[in-house]
């Protein structure tokens, strides 16, 4: 039921004109990529260029390395599910080329009839926000990301919500060879396992009450 519902939300999606400018300048609508039954969902800002060609989250230099955050915890992106906030490329024509630019107010808004059905299908323990412009969008507009990285909070989406550095950043702070990317390992790690915790005490939970109600028959 799931599997279908996820692929109509996603057709949708994919036609999508809400955002006039974004409409015209985008290559692919970026829906998200991952295993929808995961119990941690990675969300970003929004897609940047090499994204915007591909209809892939996380897939120019700051995708990959995301993806070796995730293998250093044996991990891929089919343990996961990862998308962003807003799921078309937001830039500005300027001189004939596409320069990005931060999605406005109202193009993150608009985006919010696809991304909160999609955390709804998916259903996931905990979300991990990639980047302060997602945490600022799904945790609270004065999040603070050098702060608060790496602490759990509550939501409305989730179970709980954490926030990690952008792999982007970490780029321009050295990359793999900097103490920024050990943050990111540790923070992928911690809300994966969390995440795992808590889907395997719900499944527990409804273990439980399926026993109770067979023993009253």
């Amino acid at each position: 039921m799931i599997d279908n519902s996820f692929k109509k939300l996603k057709e949708e999606c994919l036609k999508c004109v809400a955002c006039n400018q974004l409409t015209k300048t985008r290559t692919n609508v970026v829906f998200g990529e991952g295993n929808i039954k995961s119990p941690l969902m990675l969300i970003g800002e929004g897609p940047g260029e090499t994204e915007d060609l591909k209809g892939v989250p996380f897939v120019g230099k700051a995708g990959q390395l995301l993806e070796e955050a995730l293998q250093d915890n044996n991990l891929t992106r089919n343990d996961v599910y990862i998308t962003n906030t807003v799921k078309c490329r937001a830039c500005d024509m300027v001189d004939g080329k596409k320069i990005n630019r931060p999605p406005s107010e109202e193009e993150t808004n608009n985006c919010r009839k696809w991304l909160l059905p999609q955390i709804s299908l998916i259903d996931p323990e905990l979300i991990l926000c990639i980047g302060a412009p997602s945490a600022k969008n799904l945790i609270r507009k004065n999040f603070k990301i050098t702060q608060e990285r790496g602490l759990y909070f509550p939501s409305n989406y989730a179970k709980c919500i954490m926030a990690t550095l952008h792999p982007s950043y970490i780029l321009r702070k050295g990359g793999v060879n900097s103490s920024f990317y050990e943050l990111l390992v540790k923070d992928i790690c911690k809300a994966y396992y969390a995440a795992k915790e808590l889907r395997s005490k719900r499944m527990s939970s409804t273990s439980i009450q399926l026993n109770s109600r067979a023993e009253l028959f």
